[in-house]
């Protein structure tokens, strides 16, 4: 089979096309027939072994120990291991499967659901990280209760597109803060307020927040917290330019030890991927009250090309790698 490897860290351009033996399912794993494939950020810093913190979390201290990469996946099951009951061959899926930049990938059972009924693969593709990332943010983290108010920081990128709807879905009101070049999206998205972060300083304490999702940020605790009800709720999702050693995952770390001394609650969200979210957000997106915002797709072949162009911050929204057609 055809699948983007790399053997070393570097840039985009280390990832290459090869062939390769297509992976077996064991004990509770399903081997699924990619159609497409999402790309995210977490694409990037595994292939990039960026911040050093990935390398000693156990994927590899000099080199990759996977060497495909891809994590979001929709297509159709091939076959299924031990075990497994949920799926048979046939079933059309989406979900989580390290290594999903290939024409076949084994993903863990409990980690794929039912493809949502109205959305194309590459449309599919795009949820499962993003989505259920945004879903638990406000539904989990942030105890999102209808009538409130939340600020999504970030919202035209792939957590905030979807943190965008969900928050309408859940009876909030929401204030979306995007780039000028983005704004529509966001609109259309569902935003009762969209703010343009290059006009407008959101952290000046004119308005402030039940909820505030910041969504792969910078900016200080100190900023975010004017933006927040004295008995408000900041949840971080990522965060980027920390530094070499431990990126964004700075702010979490003295979030959470600052937040038992505040009337604030600031928290950083924990990656936890589970099929039963997935069902939610297929519910929701059978619904129609949830669209994945796709901005284009891309051949196989051309994946560095994708991860740079989200790198470089040019997405609306997702993107994502068409393997087969629908």
């Amino acid at each position: 089979m055809k699948a983007v490897r790399h053997d070393v860290y570097g840039p985009p351009e280390v990832l290459r096309v090869e062939e390769t033996e297509p992976p077996v399912p064991g004990e509770g794993e399903v081997l699924v027939q990619v159609h497409a494939a999402g790309v995210d950020p977490g694409v990037w810093h595994l292939t990039a072994g960026l911040p050093y913190l990935i390398r000693a979390a156990g994927f590899g201290l000099r080199a990759p120990k996977r060497r495909i990469r891809g994590l979001d996946v929709s297509g159709r099951v091939a076959a299924v291991g031990p075990g497994v009951t949920r799926f048979r061959p046939g079933d059309e899926v989406y979900g989580i499967a390290d290594g999903s930049f290939a024409e076949y990938t084994c993903a863990k059972a409990a980690k794929l659901a039912h493809r949502p009924a109205n959305l194309t693969h590459a449309q599919a593709a795009t949820v499962p990280i993003s989505g259920a990332t945004a879903l638990r943010a406000l539904r989990d983290a942030g105890r999102l209760k209808p009538g409130q108010t939340v600020l999504v920081i970030g919202a035209a990128g792939g957590v905030g597109s979807f943190a965008v709807q969900l928050a309408k879905a859940l009876g909030a009101r929401v204030t979306a803060v995007c780039s000028t070049g983005k704004a529509d999206l966001v609109r259309a998205l569902g935003a009762d307020q969209v703010i343009d972060y290059t006009r407008t300083d959101f952290t000046d304490g004119t308005h402030r927040h039940d909820l505030v999702l910041d969504i792969a940020g910078n900016r200080s605790l100190t900023l975010l917290r004017r933006t927040l009800n004295p008995r408000g709720t900041l949840v971080i999702v990522g965060g980027e330019n920390g530094g070499r050693w431990i990126g964004g995952n700075d702010r979490q770390l003295r979030a959470l030890l600052l937040s038992p001394f505040l009337r604030e609650r600031l928290l950083g969200l924990l990656a936890k991927e589970q099929h039963a979210d997935l069902d939610v957000l297929r519910e929701l997106i059978e619904a129609g009250t949830v669209t994945p915002a796709l901005d284009r797709t891309y051949p196989l072949t051309e994946v560095p090309a994708a991860v740079a162009r989200l790198m470089a911050g040019q997405v609306r929204g997702k993107l994502a790698i068409q393997v087969r057609t629908d």
